[in-house]
């Protein structure tokens, strides 16, 4: 694996060139600013990027524009960048997170947890667990064939360019952080579109990434003006991450989707209206006692967005794909 490391401190370079290459496995490319960085990404004789160590307090461009730069790259909208970084308050972790940035590590960094770090990057690069979200649209015979095939319904993808909405593996190292630093404030909660299994019967796969792209437009319009960040995580269902103060008026919140996906107006390429509906769970505060790493907030708020499904569509169990899980 190549990694590319983004520092304006020397020493931080040359203690990350030492402790990723000192087994033989992985390359390290260096760069003092993000202007020498881009150099790096588009010299067309240097070696991929497959993950990028990124300080967000730099001279000039930060380290928090050098991600929004990174993620309007086709080539790099989903390569892991990770953020290492002395700002560890909340307002730059949110920053980073919505930026793009996969993991976040504060500085001075824990030399085995940044070897660990790596080391699950690593796999998942091997594995090629990064998800494809190419949304391009199937020629005209290609639909009319019906050779578009559906897209299997638990996995995981994120729609791109989006305000507030981030990978899902992400939001689990974002809430993850958030545990290990004990700050407070935020909750989560989850929404679940409702006939799952049985509107995605009825899509192709372009039909079905266009739905999710539009469920998510919806709740960054449905959560506009509140520090949000916002996951796909599959088998329709969403999980949100919200500043715990802005729960005025919450009861009313589902009425609001609703009206915002009814002007989104989804449909299949046909023409016909695919008539979405959602549904959306209580709010579950991130409690950080002894041990806890934020998951247990995420499954509560998914199994309470499917509870109340149920209850309200009076639909079996059966009808909603899967057991609530954080990680999918």
């Amino acid at each position: 694996m190549h990694l590319l490391a983004v520092d304006d401190e020397p020493a931080i370079l040359d203690l990350l060139e030492l402790l990723i290459t000192q087994d033989g496995r992985h390359t390290l490319s260096k760069a003092p600013c993000v202007v020498d960085a881009l150099g790096v990404v588009a010299d067309p004789d240097g070696q991929p990027i497959d993950c990028f160590l990124v300080d967000i307090q730099m001279p000039g461009t930060n380290g928090i524009d050098l991600c929004h730069i990174l993620r309007d790259r086709p080539d790099h909208q989903l390569t892991p960048i990770v953020m290492l970084t002395a700002m560890s308050d909340k307002a730059s972790l949110d920053q980073a997170f919505a930026a793009g940035a996969s993991d976040f590590i504060p500085k001075p960094f824990d030399i085995d947890e940044l070897r660990q770090r790596i080391a699950l990057i690593e796999s998942l690069v091997a594995k090629s667990e990064m998800p494809s979200t190419d949304t391009t649209p199937p020629d005209a015979e290609t639909i009319a064939a019906g050779g578009d095939g559906p897209l299997p319904l638990d996995v995981q993808f994120h729609p791109q360019d989006i305000d507030g909405v981030i990978d899902h593996r992400a939001l689990q190292n974002y809430v993850a952080v958030m545990a290990r630093k004990k700050v407070f404030g935020s909750a989560a909660f989850a929404i679940g579109i409702n006939d799952i299994a049985d509107l995605h019967a009825r899509c192709t796969a372009y039909e079905f990434e266009c739905l999710v792209t539009d469920i998510c437009e919806a709740i960054s319009v449905l959560l506009e003006g509140h520090q949000f960040l916002v996951a796909y995580t599959g088998n329709g269902e969403f999980l949100c991450v919200v500043e715990d103060g802005w729960r005025s008026g919450f009861d009313q919140i589902g009425q609001r989707l609703q009206a915002i996906l009814q002007r989104v107006d989804s449909h299949f390429n046909d023409g016909r209206p695919m008539n979405v509906t959602a549904t959306i769970g209580d709010v579950t505060p991130f409690e950080w006692k002894p041990g806890s790493t934020g998951t247990e907030a995420l499954v509560a708020a998914l199994e309470s967005a499917r509870r109340k499904r149920l209850d309200e569509n009076d639909g079996p169990e059966e009808s909603w794909p899967g057991k609530a899980s954080a990680s999918g």
